[in-house]
């Protein structure tokens, strides 16, 4: 089980933020209390002092991407102390791409492959962060050595099988990922799932991505295979999905590698816990 203290014991309130109405919204994978303030244009992410520095380094790649012209948000406020910590952050306007029709979601999936891959082309030579292959790792085997893998971030048919198991299987894959990595590293977002990225409802063009708390150069594919398997829980049957996987190639200009999407699928809930 984890380890990690309550999160609803830290709020912008009580690290002194401002005394407006904080509204509690969701407790992140990463373990952070979500706060919206009342009128819904800002959000505050709190999180334990042990936890600090993370959300410090959140704080910096916010900052980064803003300045890259990348659509996000904004950051507004920072405080810390001993009770923890506290991003605020302008909210980005729109709707999470999860909480979209099929329909407008298939309307909007070019627009979002745009924004991928004007992501993914920032100049990786100025990218100050880092999520590679071999942290990912390292924060794979401490969060399944304190027994911390979260069984319903796994696929379905990985639901019972040991996590140790599991990471030892891709264990054997990494020097070759590796070798990978090392040709095609590119500026990622780190967690590039529907919820992450918003749209404008009208006209379903990309507003911005949010939660880029583990943004950082890594290969490519660590993006493309959380958007692409998530987009899978919004297509309505396996033959959309297809067509779908097929139009963000076609539009990406990539030629998709199956295998090397799998093992950042496989790879990617390990890291949460």
């Amino acid at each position: 089980m984890s380890d990690r203290p309550e999160p609803w014991t830290v709020s912008p309130v009580l690290l002194g933020v401002d005394d407006g109405d904080w509204l509690p919204v969701a407790v992140g994978e990463s373990g952070a209390a979500v706060f919206r303030s009342a009128d819904a244009t800002r959000y505050a992410k709190c999180v334990p002092a042990a936890d600090a520095a993370d959300l410090k380094a959140e704080r910096d790649r916010v900052a980064w991407l803003n300045d890259q012209g990348v659509p996000g948000p904004r950051a507004l406020d920072w405080r810390s102390g001993e009770v923890g910590a506290c991003l605020v952050t302008r909210a980005v306007s729109g709707i999470p791409a999860d909480q979209v029709s099929t329909d407008d979601l298939r309307n909007a999936w070019e627009r979002i492959t745009d924004a991928v891959r004007r992501l993914h082309q920032l100049p990786a030579s100025q990218c100050p962060f880092r999520r590679s292959l071999d942290s990912m790792v390292a924060v794979a085997r401490h969060v399944v050595a304190r027994d911390a893998v979260n069984p319903e971030f796994l696929p379905v048919e990985q639901q019972h099988t040991p996590a140790a198991e599991l990471l030892d299987r891709l264990a054997q894959q990494v020097p070759r990922r590796r070798e990978q990595e090392a040709a095609d590293t590119v500026v990622c977002h780190g967690d590039l799932c529907l919820p992450n990225i918003i749209l404008d409802p009208r006209t379903l063009d990309v507003s911005g991505f949010i939660d880029l708390g583990r943004l950082g150069l890594a290969d490519r594919y660590a993006d493309l295979a959380l958007l692409l398997a998530n987009a899978r829980e919004t297509w309505t049957d396996e033959k959309r999905g297809r067509a779908a996987d097929m139009a963000f190639a076609e539009r990406y200009g990539i030629a998709l590698d199956h295998d090397r999407l799998r093992f950042y699928l496989h790879l990617d809930p390990l890291t949460w816990g």
